[in-house]
């Protein structure tokens, strides 16, 4: 790629982003589309202008966004979100302190040295005019490589103490959100694994009774036998698919006595494969009659679940929060295998049929899981890898001769060597996130936010290594494979030099994530169309159209490691080519503001965790550092400085420092500190109504009373004073 190439990418980038942006100011101010772009507000009850001035000024959500509060973002959409936003601040603030020392000092010390012309290029081309401003402009064993010892260690240094007191104020945000005086149902509730074998004369429930009320006699409330649910799921998602059909039908059929006949149109449909196939029926009375049919088969199949189907696992219920977070941490049975009790999860994170999964099928399962994902990473390599090589303009000449006349032309030509390896990139990857938190839950972890920390993780390194070291040494294989042949003991040298010869490509790749994508995130033009197209032609009901617009969570689980790659990206880049920090500064900064628009507007959470993402994602960003400390370690050996050693003590620091934030803070985000489960409530909790919380949807569809439970659910206090 040459200069011109860059510059037409980066302008390109941002004509989209301006445009995208227009668009949303544009038509989030027309009132049929308040369901797209303020949905968060709309559910939430309130205008979805009140209180803003964005229909008077087309401008003003970033005045609105920059003004609002840590305690408006927590109002609208929880912790977690609020702790999003640290993430991005603090490495926004680490970037910027960093930038506001490296760029006036490495850039001159770069561009001012004449003894050499590198051949330590950043750039895979001749794109000499960024070569001068990096270290690979520099002269071997040169003088003028301490700026950028110095430049490596105050990176370092304002890493950790921005990390330091992130995770220190997310630490407080997490103790206040424990801390609130509402009743909470899973602050009252803890989840029993493991349950040995029932004893002769014993049901489940008296065995799971007997056991809290000897040890907790005075705050055990009652317990929850979790069942096999799977037969009675599947007929509650059929009788509810049922219902919607009939509404849609019937509404369908108000809409035809409207538009035509006063008699109306009667809808019809098809019973076999998915509507296509069999019989017509008179749509009405056939879900009609299928609803009349599944209702008893309903009951029946929840009489025999509860009775039948009880598993090893089991909701346990305290009338306090602080009996029921020391229960969450203690030791109930001398064998680790037995009795495991951890706090209970929301009642919408429950991932039921993990539940039962005893303690080495779990261990088993984590293991063969570990293994599925290392060769995942290990075998994408070599696709990623092709994709780097193949992608550039050079090669696809080669491998495709017939292409040249295409691909010669100038402007096909500029755009092609801009954006396509990156947006090859970029597809090829939105294939993975689904993968990875299915492999996730097949661990048998027991919530959605944990599986979503576990895939997040797993995305994080698999991206890092085949990303970011993928690409860099993938495209660097296929370009140097002759040289190897003829001289294989200088491998070593040439990887050392891969992660630098692909700079430029890096700083297309961050520009277009931040214009391209920030900018379709703003506009939400991609939900703005499948939202008009389901209202004009599927949705007949107001259920139908709420479910057309509901937007969802801000995605954690690839969000956060697509924003970590980036991380990676810069720092590792941030002393070699510091040119790149701007790039990084701007895709935090906007990501912070268009981000902070979407989480008070758009964006509902799907659960709340109190921020136990952040110990992974302050793990993650000190792997990001490591792995530039190590960058740099090696990148000195290349230039020959003397003094590279001097480094080594970074790693080591690193190490240091991630062990200290673990033993300091990681132990509060695993439980709740007794000091804050201690605070006073508003009002006495309803157990009752915290017990039923966690009743799943079909094994309470259809019934009011207790007696559905009688046989699954212990009867201690059933008339007692706790309720």
């Amino acid at each position: 790629m040459d200069f011109s190439s860059f510059l037409t990418s980066l302008g390109t980038s941002l004509v989209i982003f301006l445009v995208l942006m227009c668009l949303f100011v544009w038509l989030s101010r027309k009132p049929g589309n308040n369901v797209v772009y303020y949905p968060n507000r709309i559910l939430k009850g309130l205008d979805a202008h009140e209180g803003l001035s964005g229909v008077r000024n087309p401008f003003a959500w970033m005045r609105e966004a920059l003004s609002s509060t840590e305690e408006d973002v927590i109002s609208m959409s929880g912790v977690d979100s609020a702790v999003y936003f640290v993430f991005l601040s603090t490495v926004l603030g680490i970037l910027v302190l960093a930038g506001l020392v490296l760029l006036p000092i490495l850039l001159p010390v770069a561009v001012t040295d004449h003894a050499v012309i590198s051949d330590n290029t950043t750039s895979n081309g001749t794109f000499s005019d960024l070569d001068r401003l990096s270290m690979g402009h520099v002269e071997e064993k040169s003088p003028r490589l301490w700026a950028f010892v110095i430049a490596t260690y105050w990176v370092s240094l304002v890493a950790y103490y921005l990390l330091w007191k992130a995770y220190k104020h997310v630490s407080d945000l997490r103790a206040a959100a424990l801390m609130s005086p509402e009743v909470r149902a899973e602050q009252f509730t803890v989840l029993v694994r493991d349950i040995p074998p029932t004893p002769e004369g014993q049901s489940r429930k008296e065995q799971i009774d007997s056991y809290f009320k000897t040890i907790y006699p005075e705050a055990f409330y009652r317990s929850m036998v979790v069942t096999d649910n799977k037969e009675v799921n599947k007929i509650y998602e059929e009788l509810e698919g049922c219902k919607k059909k009939l509404a849609h039908a019937e509404a369908v059929y108000a809409q035809s006595k409207q538009a035509g006949k006063p008699e109306g149109m009667r809808p019809t449909n098809r019973t076999g494969f998915l509507g296509l196939f069999g019989n017509k029926v008179d749509s009405i009375e056939y879900y009609t009659k299928k609803i009349n049919e599944l209702t008893p088969k309903l009951e029946a199949e929840q009489k025999v679940t509860l009775r039948e189907k009880q598993q090893g696992s089991a909701l346990v219920f305290f009338t306090s929060r602080v009996t029921a977070a020391s229960a969450a941490v203690s030791l109930h049975a001398r064998m680790v295998d037995t009795w495991t009790v951890m706090d209970a999860p929301e009642p919408r994170q429950l991932i039921w049929p993990n539940l039962p999964k005893n303690f080495y099928d779990r261990l088993i399962r984590q293991y063969v899981i570990y293994v599925i994902v290392f060769l995942t990473i290990v075998f994408f390599m070599i696709p990623i890898g092709l994709i780097s090589a193949f992608t550039t303009l050079p090669n696809l000449r080669k491998l495709l001769p017939f292409l040249k006349a295409v691909v010669d032309q100038d402007v096909i030509k500029t755009v092609l060597e801009a954006y396509l390896p990156q947006i090859a990139l970029i597809v090829f990857l939105a294939l993975l996130p689904k993968f990875l938190l299915f492999l996730s839950k097949a661990e048998g972890i027991p919530s959605e936010s944990h599986a979503i920390r576990a895939a997040s993780g797993k995305y994080f390194y698999f991206i890092v290594l085949n990303v970011f070291i993928g690409v860099s040494v993938g495209g660097f294989i296929f370009s140097k494979i002759k040289t190897i042949e003829k001289d294989p003991s200088s491998i070593v040298d040439l990887l050392a030099t891969s992660l630098p010869e692909n700079a430029t490509f890096f700083l297309t790749f961050v520009a277009l994530k931040f214009f391209v994508g920030y900018g379709l995130e703003l506009s939400r033009i991609v939900p703005l169309i499948i939202f008009h197209i389901k209202r004009k032609y599927l949705c007949k009901t107001e259920a139908e159209l709420k479910e057309a617009w509901v937007p969802g969570d801000l995605g954690y689980g690839t969000r956060v490691p697509g924003d970590m790659l980036i991380v990676t990206i810069v720092f590792c880049y941030s002393v070699i080519a510091p040119i790149i920090i701007p790039f990084g500064v701007v895709y935090f900064g906007l990501g912070w503001l268009i981000l902070r628009n979407q989480v008070l507007k758009v964006y509902v959470p799907s659960y709340e965790s109190y921020g136990r993402m952040w110990p992974h994602i302050h793990t993650r960003i000190l792997a990001s550092l490591l792995l530039f400390q190590v960058t740099m370690l090696g990148y000195f050996g290349v230039k020959k400085f003397y003094y590279t050693p001097i480094l080594i003590p970074l790693p080591i620091m690193s190490l240091i420092f991630a062990f200290i934030c673990s033993k300091k803070f990681y132990r509060f985000f695993q439980a709740t500190a007794l000091e804050v489960a201690c605070r006073e409530l508003k009002e006495i909790p309803n157990m009752e109504l915290v017990f039923r919380s966690f009743i799943p949807p079909s094994l309470s569809a259809g019934k009011s009373d207790d007696d559905q439970f009688e046989d699954a659910l212990s009867q201690v206090s059933r008339t007692g004073s706790f309720v």
